[in-house]
């Protein structure tokens, strides 16, 4: 028996990374019978079966994600832009409390800065605390720095479609070459073609590109309950517990700290309006409606 990384999942088959390519594997019956769905990214223990291979168990995951289907991952990458398209900032603040709740390090990638910087948008996240690179594809600036922030981590990217993550990504990697512009069979994108969950070994990180935000909005979501939101905004943390009553929504209750951190400017006001939106969304889901928190 041996252990290994599940780095692809395609058509009931489970590719294990081995020092010499990937291995084959199929799930052993008694993960279907206590309900384990070995995902990519999971640490495994498997056996050899000729030129292919059993998994045996799935080792106790850090984390995991439900679309994609993913495990273990160290940083969730959100590429952003101020052209071209312009991103919204509830975008970023969606996959930014997703990441909170399942303890995940998150970073924000401001690319296309060689023709907008996109100033504004980065203060709001530094003031928040998130940390922020601001790349060109175009012109390599900021592109080390990212190299250095992904060194030895599995990170999942993810933006909305047109931010130029292939290009950043061809940018780190160039014998990677990504289609720009159109769809990647590489990374299994694409309106008409099946979807599966891969990571690529790109330098020294291991990255699992996501087809647009779509891959982390609702179905993560649902799984954050309206009470816990707080917490996954880690600028409001410094005031909490602050406020006139131990139950407080900030929302518009009477000396609410986190309220009157937004007046003092000490809180973005957009992270504040991104903040009231999600709340109001996890106030529909039903406690049962909750499969994990």
């Amino acid at each position: 028996m041996a252990e290994g990384v599940i780095m692809k999942a395609l058509s009931g088959f489970y590719y294990v990374q081995e020092p010499d390519g990937l291995l084959a594997c199929r799930g052993r019956g008694k993960l279907r019978r206590e309900g384990v769905s070995p995902m990519v990214g999971d640490r495994v223990s498997y056996t050899r079966q000729g030129q292919g291979g059993v998994i045996d168990q799935v080792l106790p995951r850090r984390n995991s994600f439900i679309r994609p289907a993913v495990a273990n991952v160290d940083l969730l990458v959100t590429f952003a832009a101020a052209v071209n398209p312009i991103t919204d900032p509830f975008l970023i603040d969606q996959v930014l409390a997703i990441a909170a709740s399942r303890q995940v390090e998150p970073l924000l990638v401001i690319n296309k800065c060689d023709c907008d910087r996109g100033e504004a948008l980065a203060a709001i996240y530094r003031q928040a605390g998130v940390p922020v690179i601001q790349t060109s594809a175009k012109t390599g600036e900021g592109i080390e720095t990212l190299r250095a922030a992904l060194a030895g981590k599995t990170a999942a990217l993810t933006g909305n479609s047109g931010v130029g993550k292939s290009s950043v990504i061809n940018a780190l990697a160039p014998d990677f070459a990504i289609p720009t512009g159109e769809v990647s069979e590489k990374l299994g994108r694409g309106r008409h073609t099946t979807r599966h969950v891969e990571l690529y070994q790109v330098g020294q990180a291991r990255i699992m590109d996501t087809p647009g935000f779509s891959a982390f909005d609702t179905e993560q979501m649902d799984l954050i309950y309206k009470e816990r939101l707080q917490d996954y905004f880690v600028d409001f943390r410094p005031y909490l517990g602050r406020c006139r009553f131990q139950d407080c929504a900030h929302l518009n209750e009477p000396d609410c700290a986190v309220l009157a951190a937004v007046g003092r400017g000490e809180i973005s006001p957009s992270r504040y309006q991104s903040y009231r939106r999600l709340y109001e969304s996890a106030s529909q889901i039903k406690l049962w409606q909750h499969k994990t928190d």
